[in-house]
């Protein structure tokens, strides 16, 4: 997170998240990395957008697009295909106290889980659940496994509400890690089995990407389904399919990019 602190309030919340990081002893690796980034490498963060927001305005696609394009399915908007389920999920959204992460594209997700017929899926980053839900919504199916990893929300005491719009009967299919992803992710994969999809949306610094990528790529299986959301913070993702020589599919939604590609 990059703070620009312009009114007390965003001060005060500021101050009240590094005091939530001093009680957790836990959390004092990503409290080093944190100040790092927000006083030495503050411009690094944002390497390449320009570039990469270029590049993906040139290319992108819309998501009944690269759903036909990637996976040869028919595309239904989530919010029809499971209409009361995602009625009572937004109704929780609606009713919560804490503002976090809105749905995302979850058409491409559920879409990718039924593609690859998923049994393993990584996620970094939850918020209300959104993607979660879309996910165990396929994986519940073939009683597949979620593993997501999510910071707590150390300045809003919002912990309670993380993944709140998942239903509590695809709960046993998800494993919810609670810690940055340098100290999740590894032992998620120590956990987990060959990876069917990665979904990528926490830190968006230019470094925080590259090494989740570089971390996650091997493990996904041939034919795997990769997702990073938000690649229009910086070059990150172009960067990383540049070097793997990887071709991917770039999606526009909400005025922003998500890149995907299915492992060949």
């Amino acid at each position: 997170m990059y703070y620009k602190l312009n009114t007390v309030s965003e001060i005060a919340r500021v101050f009240k998240t590094f005091i939530g990081y001093l009680k957790r002893p836990d959390l004092y690796p990503e409290l080093g990395r944190k100040i790092i980034k927000n006083t030495l490498n503050r411009n690094g963060a944002f390497k390449g957008k320009e570039k990469t927001n270029l590049w993906a305005s040139q290319i992108a696609v819309n998501q009944e697009i690269a759903v036909k394009k990637l996976f040869n399915l028919e595309f239904q908007p989530f919010s029809e295909r499971y209409p009361q389920e995602f009625g009572r999920a937004l109704d929780i959204q609606n009713a919560c106290p804490i503002k976090m992460g809105g749905a995302g594209a979850l058409e491409l997700l559920y879409s990718a889980c039924e593609f690859t017929q998923a049994q393993t899926v990584i996620e970094t980053g939850v918020a209300y659940g959104w993607s979660s839900f879309a996910t165990l919504t396929s994986l519940q199916k073939r009683n597949g496994t979620l593993y997501s990893s999510d910071m707590p929300y150390l300045g809003q005491n919002g912990d309670q509400y993380v993944g709140c719009v998942v239903p509590d009967y695809l709960r046993g299919n998800w494993k919810l890690f609670r810690h940055a992803d340098r100290e999740s992710l590894p032992k998620i994969l120590k956990e987990s089995r060959e990876i069917d999809v990665v979904h990528y949306d926490s830190d968006k610094s230019y470094e925080g990407m590259m090494w989740a990528y570089k971390t996650l790529y091997p493990k996904l299986r041939k034919g795997g389904v990769f997702i990073s959301d938000d690649i229009n913070d910086n070059s990150a993702f172009q960067d990383f399919c540049e070097q793997e020589k990887i071709v991917p599919t770039v999606v526009e939604f909400e005025r922003k990019f998500v890149g995907i590609f299915v492992k060949e």
